[in-house]
Parts: C-alpha cells; sequence; structure tokens
C-alpha cells in the first residue's frame, strides 16, 4: 500500500511539472524515508542533487534492481519532472551510506548525471560498521566514470552558475580560516559537542553553504561529532544561514545548541523518517530558541518527542511521500511549501 501510495504520487507530481523561475532559487527536501535526497535548482535552471537516498525498496539491506520500482529513485524523478529538470548537471554525495548514495545506481537510469561531486573512498572499517558500504561504493564508482568529477576540499568552491556553494568539510577535514563575514567568538559553545552516533563515515561527511544574494543554505550531511562542532566553536567559521538541514536527520548529535546559536537559522527541516532522526534532544534545542522555525519531513514516533505543529510537517503517517520545497529569492526572502497541504508559509528579507 505504501509503494502504490508513493507511485500514484509520484504520477500526479509528474503530471504537474513546472518550469524553473527566473526569480529563485528552488530546493526540494525529497522524503527518503529518514535518508537524504535535496534536489536544488538555480533561476537558470540548473540543477544540483545532494544525496540520492535508499535503493531498492528502501532499506541498508536493500540492492540496486529495476529503476521502475525503486522507491526513493522514482521519488527523485517525480521532484525533478516539477522542477522542469530533465539531467542531474551536479550530484554531490555527502558520504557513502546507503541511505544517502544507495539510489544513484537506479537514478542514473531515469535522469543523466554529468558530475559527481563526493569524497575519497569508504575505509575498511566503514564496512564493518555499515555492512554493503564497499559494494555500493564499488558500484557508484563505475557509474562515476561515465561522468567528470571533482573531490573538493574545505574552502574549495563548487560550479554552480549565479550561486555560491562553498565547501566547509569533507573527509574529516573542515575549513582552517572563516568564510568572509564569520570568524566571531561563539560564546554558547560549552564542552566538546555530542558524540557522534556513528564514528566512522558520518563525520567524514562534506558539508556546504550555499549562498544566492542574501539568502543561504546550509547543509551537512550527516557530518557529525569533532567536524562538526569545529565549524562554530571556538570560533564561528561559517557565518549565518537562512535554512538549516539539520545534521544527522535531527539525530540527537545534531542537539548542540552552539551550532544553531551560532547560525540562527529561521527554518531548521529535519530530514527524517517516522523513526529514523529526530530525536528528543534536537526538538529541545529548537523549543528553547523560539526564533526558529522547525520543519520536518515526517511526523515523528520517536519516545519523548515533541512534534512541530501539523503545518509544518510533510507526512504525517508512512501513507504519504509529499516534500518540502523552498523557494529563495536573491533578496533573501523565501517560502517554504509542504507537499502535502500545497499551503506555503512567507518569511521575509
Amino acid at each position: 500500500m505504501k509503494r502504490l501510495a508513493g507511485a500514484l504520487l509520484a504520477m500526479l507530481m509528474l503530471t504537474g511539472a513546472s518550469s524553473p523561475d527566473a526569480n529563485t532559487l528552488d530546493l526540494y527536501f525529497i522524503d527518503v524515508e529518514g535518508g537524504q535526497a535535496t534536489l536544488m535548482v538555480t533561476p537558470a535552471g540548473e540543477s544540483f542533487l545532494i544525496d540520492a537516498g535508499f535503493p531498492g525498496d528502501g532499506t541498508f539491506a536493500s540492492k540496486p534492481g529495476d529503476p521502475a520500482q525503486a522507491r526513493d529513485a522514482q521519488r527523485i524523478l517525480a521532484a525533478a519532472r516539477d522542477a522542469g529538470v530533465r539531467q542531474i548537471d551536479h550530484l554531490m554525495l555527502t558520504h557513502y551510506h546507503a541511505d544517502h548514495m544507495g539510489g544513484v545506481i537506479e537514478l542514473a537510469q531515469l535522469l543523466p548525471i554529468r558530475h559527481f561531486i563526493d569524497h575519497s573512498a569508504p575505509s575498511p572499517e566503514a564496512e564493518v560498521g555499515v555492512p554493503g558500504t564497499l559494494a555500493l561504493y564499488d558500484a557508484y564508482v563505475a557509474l562515476r566514470a561515465r561522468g567528470t568529477h571533482t573531490e573538493p576540499k574545505p574552502g574549495d568552491r563548487l560550479p554552480l552558475g549565479g550561486v555560491d556553494v562553498v565547501v566547509l568539510a569533507s573527509a574529516g577535514e573542515v575549513l582552517a580560516e572563516p568564510l568572509a563575514g564569520a570568524g566571531q567568538p561563539n560564546p554558547a559553545c560549552t564542552g566538546t559537542g555530542e558524540p557522534a552516533q556513528e564514528k566512522i563515515e558520518n563525520p567524514r561527511s562534506t558539508a556546504i553553504r550555499v549562498q544566492f544574494g542574501a539568502f543561504r543554505f546550509l547543509d551537512v550531511g550527516d557530518l557529525s561529532g569533532a567536524p562538526l562542532f569545529a565549524l562554530t566553536c571556538p570560533t564561528n567559521l561559517i557565518g549565518t544561514a537562512d535554512v538549516y538541514l539539520i545534521a544527522h536527520h535531527g539525530g540527537n548529535d545534531g542537539a548542540d545548541p552552539s551550532l544553531f546559536a551560532a547560525v540562527k537559522p529561521r527554518v531548521a527541516i529535519f530530514n527524517n523518517g517516522p523513526r529514523k532522526g529526530a530525536q528528543a534532544r534536537t526538538f529541545a534545542t529548537l523549543r528553547a530558541i523560539p526564533t526558529i522555525d522547525g520543519w520536518q519531513l515526517h511526523r515523528s514516533a520517536n519516545p519523548g518527542v515533541e512534534n512541530v505543529p501539523d503545518a509544518r510537517v510533510a507526512n504525517l503517517d508512512e501513507s504519504t511521500s509529499a516534500w518540502l520545497k523552498v523557494s529563495a529569492r536573491a533578496d533573501g526572502s523565501f517560502t517554504v511549501t509542504n507537499g502535502r497541504t500545497g499551503q506555503t508559509t512567507a518569511y521575509p528579507r
């Protein structure tokens, strides 16, 4: 039933495809049930996909198979069609876990992928922690050979016309110097931050800040532990952002208040599933900062969680697979649209 509902939603989205807005940077936060797939489309129609969700029917044990039956690849395709996108100009994999890179083999059979962005190979220890990691990586490397490839370092800029995309961390390294306008001491820093729940591959995630005029978006993938803490403590190296995709799906290792205090997002998004990510301590951090609006891809069933209001939740249960869509203008204003309800919330510059 869940797969049928997802397929029906995909067909509805495909029939309602729209053209890119020449004045907005659009971000689709796609429901891949607690993985990540974020599609960014520039005003000129250039596409940048961050991660590709799970393979197959959507578990860590799933294998790539028939793309017509691939849950997450089909959901990414639906978002691409809605955005008027016919190919993925740039694909960035934040790291090599199956919930972030598993869907790429199937997606490549549905949409051409031109440019691949990633970091160095996973270690043998990563395979021990998450079995299947190396097999997925080997399949990805074979696919990557068909396009161009970039392995950026912290401080590098990624090639996206009209939008500034700077790498903040990758392969366990972080910025050596603050970005322009950043560099202030962060008085909210205490201790050494939250320890990483997964200690091998997540702390190697590639993190970026996207700037379109006065608008900024922060995506750190599953970055956690010492590298995440180092971005804003004891000095804020990255500045502020209007929209923040919360680290590691909003798990407890993304709950440190010091990052939220430094970045000062107006919107913080949980790319969570019903029981994956979106843990209680991160909700508590948001509730303590009333200037931040929390948004969720799913209502969470985790213990002790107090979900945000339903109007800011894309999926109340697993019968739908709606996205959240941010449309940003160069003056810093933006909107968030709940794909389940069609309702839009405006955030002025």
